[in-house]
């Protein structure tokens, strides 16, 4: 018996949080007393998976599969699972793990916790602990399926370095991956750019920057940052924005180790969109704002006059410390 862990990568490099779900099937699975088996799907750095705990690594290769495809990942995941006679099966509560973990569960008659914070409060029972309504609250779960999936918030548990002997394995995907009812139809990708589901610190926008002409200084402060860029729903409604950017409720989650706020309101869609952020700082000409009161820093002030400062004191900064 063994734990499986889902390590996601793209082009067949891990992202960022493989290396986390990887430090946290290894905390679990010294609670248990046994090893980390870890599948990846046409991988090139298996190895590395040795520094975070994993002893063995399940490279699926298989052409079909070069891209996500929910069903098809299921469906291998699942058939490593009943190889490996693993009982719990850790995954990123990352977009597309959120679309395979449901149908992961039903191949395995497994109950699944998504949103998970820290280690399992205990094993026996299979107790948890994850966010709920919109981040406001937590919840400890207990799973009672012989099989329990659990989907680990991104930031939440971090990567901690635990170097193991591994072993790499290729193997072929699941009879049925290639043939499932799901299908990759258009990949529209951001390329050059720190994306939002992978950025430590997300630099955000709302309509208080007047017009699409003025977000040079939200891109440049990006870029001394290595930040992500983002921006709130009116915003991408407006067209000033691609979509892709749109964070919150209604667009894409953030749990960043920084989110700093510019010129936006914070409405409760956007804020519960983003209250996952470690460290939320707010720019806005409005005392009143309601994001003031989520916020752990505020700057009262006009984005216009603040953001040119804050870009120079950080070239200052850059140039005096390398």
């Amino acid at each position: 018996m063994s734990v499986l862990v889902y390590t996601e990568s793209e082009q067949g490099k891990f992202k960022k949080n493989a290396f986390e779900v990887a430090s946290y099937a290894s905390a679990v699975a010294k609670m248990m007393g046994t090893t980390v088996t870890a599948i990846a799907f046409n991988t090139t750095e298996g190895d590395s998976l040795g520094e975070y705990g994993v002893s063995k690594v399940l490279n699926v290769k298989d052409s079909s599969l070069e891209t996500f495809n929910a069903g098809g990942f299921a469906a291998s995941i699942a058939a490593a699972v009943k190889s490996t006679d693993a009982k719990v099966v850790i995954l990123s509560s990352s977009t597309d793990t959120k679309y395979l973990a449901p149908l992961l569960s039903a191949k395995l008659s497994a109950g699944y916790a998504p949103n998970v914070v820290q280690a399992p409060d205990s094993t026996s029972p299979f107790m948890v602990k994850r966010t709920a309504f919109s981040n406001k609250g937590f919840a400890h779960t207990q799973i009672d399926t012989d099989i329990k999936i659990v989907g680990v918030s991104i930031n939440a548990f971090g990567a901690h370095e635990n170097k193991t002997e591994v072993s790499v394995e290729e193997i072929s995907g699941a009879a049925d991956a290639a043939t499932n009812d799901t299908k990759s139809v258009e990949i529209d990708k951001v390329v050059g750019k720190a994306t939002i589901a992978d950025a430590d610190i997300v630099v955000s926008a709302g309509r208080g920057m007047k017009g699409p002409e003025n977000w040079g200084m939200i891109e440049e402060l990006a870029d001394i940052l290595g930040a992500a860029t983002a921006c709130s729903k009116p915003v991408s409604d407006l067209g000033w924005r691609p979509h892709g950017e749109h964070v919150g409720q209604t667009g894409k989650p953030v749990a960043s180790n920084l989110y700093i706020a510019i010129g936006i309101s914070g409405a409760i869609q956007h804020l519960a969109g983003v209250s996952a952020s470690k460290t939320k700082v707010v720019i806005n000409n409005d005392p009143e704002a309601p994001f003031f009161k989520a916020a752990d820093y505020g700057i009262v002030g006009d984005a216009f006059e603040v953001v040119p400062q804050l870009i120079e004191k950080l070239k200052d900064f850059k140039a005096q410390n390398g």
